[in-house]
């Protein structure tokens, strides 16, 4: 037997297996490095954050990005030495806060990476009938594994696609196997760029389970921001929105994209929620001489109502008030998106830190569940339903 295969089948059958997971976001804030120590693999599944840190990214990494990012047309040589160079600076980070956090690399069993995503274009976006869903993340696995001499479990996102899903969210299998709880019904609520959200019934019955995207979470916000305040990475504390008044016209013609009155689930991305995107609304509703106090409030009630707005449809005619809403991600931080959420949503709200998982942390941690899944579960089934694929994901890199 191959020795790597013969490691990885003795990773199989350990009791419990420490697994770093990756992962980088739509926001490019930095990457997100998740030590954990999980055992079990399903709905049986335990996971303990032993250390986290988010790794800046500077602004030369960040502008090297952005020549690529959701664009219809790049460099493609640039596409692909981003593809070796992401790999290469995702392993250091990780050889930096392990000796930060004076673990030996021969102490982890796994690094279960996401990568960097560069494009997602579900057909819902680019609605040509003959091509199928598609998603890109770079930062090679293989080169993650060499530079670390770890097992690299990455691209996750293509076995979604190829079994029927759109590539995302893929949060559902994670928030499912260790935030699901028999008897309360929870609403998993991630506020990244994109927002999407986990419902998970209290009958904790897995084809019961719905997982979609809401549309924007923090991009606009973000990009908006650094156009008005280049040394701004984001609107901190909702500063300059809370000064705004929400212009009703252009929250009209934002809600008006055929993105929202498309059935669920679905996905989206910066692709179409872009600056472009508001540059076009602010034309139609004659905006455009609003200023960046009430263009950021507006952006981010947008984000609120198309969020409020996909629970509300999701829940039915279940009453709001039996469901405890748990958040994560940056947008977690907006006291004004959380304030308007409370206001729109008669829920009750939470962090997922309640439930001892950093909100910061949970995306990364759940990439190391789908990694742990893959090597040492696969028996959960969520039925045949769009959106939720049974299946386990993730390429294997070897070190050797």
């Amino acid at each position: 037997m191959n020795k790597n295969v013969e490691k990885l089948y003795q990773l199989a059958g350990k009791t419990s297996r420490k697994i770093i997971g990756l992962m980088s976001g739509t926001s490019m804030d930095g990457l997100d490095v998740a030590l954990c120590e999980i055992s079990g693999s399903g709905e049986d599944t335990v996971v303990k954050l032993l250390n986290f840190q988010t790794v800046d990214y500077s602004e030369a990494i960040k502008t090297e990005i952005r020549k690529v990012f959701a664009k219809k047309t790049i460099d493609f040589q640039h596409l692909a030495l981003l593809n070796e160079w992401i790999g290469l600076l995702h392993a250091e980070m990780i050889l930096d806060c392990l000796k930060k956090w004076e673990i030996a690399t021969d102490e982890v069993d796994l690094v279960a990476s996401h990568g960097q995503t560069v494009m997602h274009a579900p057909k819902i976006l680019h609605q040509q009938e003959m091509f199928p869903n598609a998603t890109l993340q770079i930062g090679d696995g293989d080169h993650i594994a060499v530079k670390t001499g770890i097992i690299t479990l990455s691209d996750f996102r293509q076995k979604h696609i190829a079994a029927g899903g759109e590539g995302a969210p893929l949060a559902v299998y994670g928030d499912y196997f260790i935030f699901g709880k028999k008897g309360e019904n929870r609403i998993m609520l991630n506020m990244g760029g994109i927002a999407n959200f986990t419902f998970l019934p209290a009958s904790m019955n897995p084809e019961e389970v719905f997982v979609t995207d809401t549309g924007t979470g923090n991009t606009l916000i973000d990009a908006f921001t650094r156009v008005y305040f280049p040394d701004l990475a984001y609107d901190k504390d909702a500063a300059i929105a809370k000064q705004g008044i929400v212009n009703a016209r252009l929250l009209e013609v934002l809600k008006a994209d055929n993105f929202f009155f498309a059935p669920f689930p679905k996905t989206t991305g910066p692709e179409l929620f872009s600056i472009e995107y508001v540059k076009r609304a602010q034309e139609i509703s004659k905006t455009e001489s609003i200023s960046v106090n009430d263009l950021l409030a507006t952006l981010t009630r947008f984000s609120a109502e198309t969020i409020s707005e996909a629970i509300h449809w999701a829940v039915g005619s279940q009453s709001l008030a039996d469901f405890n809403i748990y958040l994560s991600g940056g947008g977690m931080h907006n006291p004004l998106l959380v304030q308007w959420l409370k206001e729109l949503i008669p829920s009750n709200f939470f962090k997922t830190d309640d439930l001892g998982i950093s909100g910061d942390a949970k995306e990364a941690v759940l990439f190391a569940i789908l990694a742990n899944e893959t090597v040492a579960g696969g028996g959960s089934d969520f039925g045949t339903r769009k959106g939720i694929p049974s299946v386990a994901m993730g390429k294997i890199s070897f070190p050797s």
